[in-house]
């Protein structure tokens, strides 16, 4: 063990070196930018070390196109004998930069706040996790280079958008049928396993009415009143309702252990004009209103049920309301995910930060999904944890940094993870 940490002490460099790298290729989704720099990259830094690295275009998956490639990496290391593959999987895609930053976004800025802060956007999600996860691989071949197994990284593709064109191409390709565990690197806290995610259901609710003049709107039916009628709704009963319901799961944070539903969006009426339009709006009833709905379930509820519920909120607006119609399209949906405590990849990892950190590890579950979805649900694999550095509160958020000692710690995390589900002496 002394010599497996010394030889990720040796490489702190290496590792803030490898974060800024990996931040400054700005891989934003939407569209799909620089997936294949930041493959590329990854596989120039392992290819020379014997890694076996395979770049993966998922063709055909929503959001490929020639302008947008959707590319992904596996990198493979064999060892001396036959044994497990343990599987390291990060997003390398990052959310759009919005306001409010007082440092380039992309700058991979260092800082001796708390022992070393990155700032960049993807620092924490997931970038750092994606640097402490190849360091603590690397450090660990060379520790102990008569390893039984095989081991992976990967760097995969939209995760931010649903996965679809990363994780969820590579199972349904079969990839996982070569794996026994996995570990996702998402920003959970250094002392956290992160067991799995709530379910998912996104839908599409439009209100119809009629066009008519706006100056006689009798003659017409503001399909925007209807859905106010709708949204009414969903604030008097459906949220309380949801709120009342609690679940077993460990959900952090704590308010997201109830069932919840945003509103995601709302657009009604004419079309929004190009900026450089500087005239008025013409005067007309909307005859159509949309929204868009997250909702988030719990383990316990049935995704038919869930759905239910909503169209029996419908139903109640429409009793009310003569000429209300309405559509609800399915636009998304996951099944919530939960490995077992005593799964071989939780009994590793829990160890490990008890060894490092000298505490018990505490077990969560995660508000959002992740790519563990796909592992489960495509590639039939149940052995599948999130653990990785980083403040899950700092995603998405403008000013986004990684510790470096939070980095270090996981890694060393990780690859205690290594020694002990491949056995290596």
């Amino acid at each position: 063990m002394d010599r497996l940490f010394s030889q990720i002490e040796s490489r702190r460099d290496q590792l803030i070196a490898l974060t800024q790298q990996l931040i400054r290729i700005p891989t934003l989704n939407p569209p799909g930018l620089h997936y294949r720099d930041i493959c590329d990259a990854i596989a120039a830094r392992m290819a020379p070390q014997g890694w076996d690295c395979q770049l993966i275009r998922a063709v055909g998956a929503p959001g490929d196109s020639e302008a947008y490639p959707r590319w992904n990496i596996v990198a493979r290391r064999e060892g001396t004998g036959s044994g497990d593959c343990v599987h390291f999987n990060s997003h390398h895609d990052v959310v759009e930069v919005g306001h409010g930053w007082t440092r380039d976004p992309f700058g991979g800025e260092l800082t001796d706040e708390d022992g070393g802060r990155i700032y960049g956007r993807g620092a924490c999600d997931m970038k750092g996790g994606l640097a402490a996860s190849i360091i603590a691989a690397e450090a660990f071949v060379a520790a102990c280079p008569d390893f039984a197994g095989s081991i992976e990284i990967s760097a995969t593709a939209d995760e931010e958008s649903g996965g679809f064109g990363g994780v969820a191409y590579l199972a349904q390709q079969g990839h996982f049928d070569r794996v026994q565990h996995v570990l996702i690197p998402e920003p959970l806290h250094k002392d956290r396993i992160c067991l799995g995610h709530r379910g998912v259901w996104w839908a599409e609710i439009e209100t119809e009415g009629r066009i008519a003049h706006g100056s006689m709107p009798f003659l017409g039916d503001c399909a925007v009143r209807h859905m106010g009628a709708v949204l009414a709704e969903i604030e008097a009963n459906l949220i309380p309702l949801l709120a009342s319901r609690r679940t077993a799961m460990p959900v952090i944070p704590d308010g997201a252990r109830s069932s919840t539903l945003n509103i995601n969006s709302i657009h009604g009426g004419a079309v929004e004009q190009a900026e450089d339009y500087t005239g008025l709006p013409s005067a007309c009833v909307p005859d159509r209103c949309r929204i868009v709905i997250d909702r988030r379930y719990l383990i316990e509820e049935d995704l038919t049920e869930v759905k239910r519920e909503v169209t029996a909120l419908l139903e109640r607006v429409r009793a009310e309301r003569p000429t209300f119609r309405y559509e609800v399209r399915d636009l998304f949906e996951v099944i919530p995910s939960m490995t077992d405590r005593d799964a071989p990849v939780v009994t590793a990892t829990a160890a490990a930060i008890e060894t490092v950190l000298g505490r018990e590890a505490a077990y969560v579950v995660s508000p959002g999904t992740y790519d563990q979805k796909h592992i489960d649900r495509i590639g039939k694999l149940k052995n599948c944890i999130a653990y990785g550095p980083g403040v899950l509160d700092l995603a998405h958020q403008p000013d986004e940094w990684i510790g470096v000692q939070d980095m270090e710690e996981s890694a060393k995390v990780m690859s205690l993870v290594l020694h002990r589900l491949l056995h290596a002496g």
